[in-house]
C-alpha cells in the first residue's frame, strides 16, 4: 500500500490513542498534552515531547514503525540547492517539512508528522512530483529549516540591516555628546523606521527565546546585544555603531525617560502587548540606563507574569525542606529570611510564600524596590529613596496599618533590621531577604549589623538559602557516563556512585543547542530550633551553626544539588557552579 493510502486509512485514528495502545503514554498524559496543545497550538507529538512524556527519538521510532516510513538523520545529509528550491521557505515552515532528495518523478520530504495528508497533497500539487515522506524529530527539522532557508528572526534582521545600509547617511548622522543637544533631531532619529523595527526585533526575539534580561552595551569599537537565558548571557547581535544613540533614545522614549539626560542613571518601565501562541500577552520590561565612558548601557528586565511560579511545590524544595518552610510561614509571628545572591529567585520564593498564606482574613503589606509583579489582595508599596521613602520608613508606617504579615524587600542596614525584628516580636509575621552565601551566615550578618544576639535568637524562626540551576532539556536528555571518582569528590557515597544514572542534554532546537531549558531552585532550609538558638546566644560562628543544623538534618545547598542530579533534573556542572562542599 502506498504511504498516501496508508495515512488516509489510518487518518481516523489519533496519534494519542495509538501511543496509548502501544503503552508509550497514559490517558492522563494525553489529556494534559491536549490541553497544552489548545493553549499553545502546534502538533500533539511536540507537546508530548515538551512535557517529557515521551522521548523525541522514541516518538520518531514509533511513527516510523507504525506507518512504515523510514527515519532520516538530517545532520548527515547535504541537501542540494536545486532540491531546496522546489519548496519555498514559507511552505517549509507552514508544514514543518524539508525536501531532502529527488529521483525521477519522486520527491523525498522529511516530516515530523507523516500522517499529515494535507501537507503531502499540497506539496504534490505545488511541485508536480510524487511525494514520499521520511520521518525525523521536530527539533532537528526546525533547525535544518533555519539552516537551509534562514531563521525568520535572521531574515527580518537582515532586511532591517539592509534598510539601514541603504538609508541616507545624513538621515542617520548622530549628534556628538559635547555641545548643545538637538532633542527634536534625536527623537526623529529614534523614530526612523529601521530603528523602530530593530528595537521591536530585539524585544520580540528576547520574549520568544525566554530571556530574562536584555543587555545593550556600547564599547569603543563595538556595539552588542546580549540576552540572559536561564541565567547565562549569550551574545545575539551586533547592530551598527552609528545607531547607538538612536536605539538608546528609542528605548528611553518607550520607557518615558529623559532623552536629554545622559550623565545620570535612569529607571523606567515599558509595557507592551504581544501575540504569542494565538494569545494576547501583556508584558513589562523594567528599563535601566547607565552612563558608561562610551555611551549609555541599557538593561531591560523582562517581567512575565506567566513565568512567575507561585506553587511552592514546584520551586525545587525537597519534601522535608518544604515542610519546614511551610510550617515557618504559617506561624502567627516571627521572622523568615530568604537569602542568596542577586538573581537567585528570592522574589519568586517570597511571592509564592505570600500566595500560600494570602487569605481574606489577613492584611499583607509589602515594601519593595522595585515592585516586580502585582499580587491580588496584597498591599504593595514601591520604595522611593529620593523622597525619603525607604524600607525602615515604610515599615514604621506599616505598623500603624494593622498588618498581619509584612514583607520587606531587603534588610540592608541596622535601622531596617531593628524595625523588622521589633515587628516580628510584637505579633507580626515578617518575611525578608538578605545577601549572604548560605543560611547560617545570615545570622552572623544580622549581628554584624548591630542586632543583639538575644533579639536574633528570639525573633528569627527560619532561614532559607537558595540558588538557581539550569534544568536539563527534556526534549534532548540522554544518559552520560561519569567516572566514579568524580562523583565521590562531588559528595556521593562510593556505593551510590557505582550505580548512579546521570543525564545531560545533547542540544536541540527547543533549547537553542544549549542542552538546558528552564531553571529550578536548590534550597538550604535552616530551622532555628533550641540547639541553634543556644549557639546564637553564646556567639557561635557560622561554621558552628552550620555543623549543628546539619546534625539536626538540614539539607545543604550541595545536598539539594546532589538530589537534583539523582532525580535527573540537572547536571554535575550546574551544581558545581552554584554550590560548595
Amino acid at each position: 500500500m502506498a504511504i498516501g493510502e496508508a495515512t488516509r486509512s489510518e487518518g481516523a485514528h489519533k496519534l494519542g490513542d495509538l501511543l496509548i495502545e502501544a503503552g508509550k503514554i497514559d490517558r492522563n498524559q494525553l489529556l494534559k498534552a491536549l490541553d497544552q496543545q489548545k493553549a499553545d497550538g502546534g502538533r500533539l507529538g511536540t507537546q508530548l515531547v515538551q512535557l517529557g512524556y515521551i522521548d523525541e527519538d522514541e516518538l520518531v521510532e514509533f511513527l516510523s514503525e507504525r506507518y512504515g516510513v523510514p527515519p532520516v538523520d538530517l545532520k548527515s545529509l547535504e541537501i542540494d540547492e536545486t532540491i531546496l528550491g522546489l519548496i519555498s521557505a514559507d511552505v517549509a515552515r507552514k508544514y514543518t517539512i524539508l525536501p531532502v532528495a529527488k529521483a525521477g518523478a519522486r520527491l523525498t520530504v522529511a516530516m515530523a508528522d507523516p500522517t499529515n495528508v494535507f501537507a503531502l497533497d499540497d506539496i504534490k500539487f505545488m511541485t508536480g512530483y510524487n511525494v514520499e515522506p521520511v520521518v525525523t524529530t521536530d527539533s532537528a527539522l526546525k533547525t535544518a529549516i533555519d539552516n537551509y532557508y534562514g531563521s525568520t528572526h535572521a531574515i527580518e534582521l537582515k532586511r532591517v540591516m539592509e534598510d539601514i545600509a541603504e538609508a541616507d547617511e545624513a538621515d542617520l548622522e548622530l549628534l556628538e555628546d559635547e555641545g548643545e543637544l538637538d532633542l527634536a533631531e534625536i527623537a526623529a532619529e529614534s523614530e526612523a523606521a529601521p530603528v523602530v523595527r530593530l528595537v521591536n526585533i530585539i524585544l520580540s526575539d528576547a520574549i520568544k527565546r525566554g530571556a530574562s534580561d536584555i543587555h545593550i552595551e556600547p564599547y569603543e569599537k563595538a556595539y552588542r546585544v546580549r540576552y540572559r537565558i536561564d541565567g547565562v548571557l549569550y551574545e545575539m547581535m551586533k547592530p551598527p555603531q552609528k545607531l547607538k544613540e538612536a536605539i538608546t533614545s528609542r528605548l528611553k522614549i518607550m520607557a518615558k525617560l529623559d532623552i536629554a539626560e545622559k550623565r545620570l542613571p535612569q529607571d523606567g518601565r515599558i509595557k507592551i502587548k504581544t501575540r504569542m501562541a494565538g494569545r494576547i500577552k501583556d508584558l513589562d520590561f523594567r528599563v535601566s540606563s547607565l552612563p558608561t565612558i562610551f555611551g549609555e548601557k541599557i538593561v531591560l528586565r523582562l517581567l512575565d507574569k506567566d513565568q512567575l511560579e507561585l506553587d511552592m511545590s514546584r520551586l525545587g524544595f525537597e519534601p522535608d525542606s518544604l515542610r519546614r518552610f511551610e510550617q515557618a510561614i504559617t506561624k502567627p509571628y516571627g521572622m523568615v529570611l530568604v537569602t542568596g545572591p542577586t538573581g537567585s529567585g528570592k522574589t519568586s520564593s517570597l511571592y509564592s510564600a505570600l500566595s500560600r498564606i494570602n487569605t481574606p482574613e489577613t492584611n499583607i503589606m509589602t515594601a519593595e524596590d522595585p515592585v516586580e509583579f502585582n499580587l491580588p489582595g496584597v498591599n504593595q508599596v514601591q520604595m522611593k529613596e529620593q523622597i525619603g521613602l525607604n524600607f525602615a520608613t515604610a515599615m514604621r508606617s506599616f505598623l500603624r496599618q494593622d498588618p498581619n504579615i509584612i514583607l520587606v524587600g531587603e534588610i540592608r542596614d541596622f535601622e531596617t533590621a531593628e524595625v523588622a525584628i521589633k515587628a516580628a516580636m510584637t505579633g507580626h509575621l515578617v518575611l525578608s531577604t538578605l545577601h549572604t552565601n548560605d543560611a547560617p551566615s545570615s545570622i552572623n550578618r544580622l549581628m554584624n549589623m548591630g542586632v543583639e544576639p538575644f533579639l536574633v535568637a528570639s525573633s528569627v524562626h527560619l532561614v532559607a538559602a537558595q540558588r538557581l540551576v539550569r534544568k536539563i532539556c527534556s526534549a534532548c536528555r540522554q544518559e552520560v557516563k561519569v567516572p566514579e571518582a568524580a562523583l565521590i569528590n562531588l559528595g556521593f557515597a562510593p556505593e551510590e556512585a557505582r550505580t548512579l544514572k546521570l543525564y545531560k542534554g545533547r542540544g536541540c532546537e527547543r533549547c537553542s543547542s544549549t542542552g538546558y531549558k528552564g531553571r529550578i531552585g536548590l534550597f538550604e532550609v535552616m530551622e532555628i530550633d533550641e540547639d541553634v538558638r543556644d549557639l546564637i546566644l553564646s556567639g557561635g560562628s557560622a561554621y558552628e551553626l552550620r555543623a549543628k543544623a546539619v546534625e539536626n538534618d538540614m539539607m545543604t545547598l550541595r545536598g539539594s544539588g546532589l538530589q537534583k542530579i539523582r532525580d535527573g533534573v540537572t547536571t554535575i556542572e550546574e551544581v558545581v557552579r552554584e554550590t560548595v562542599l
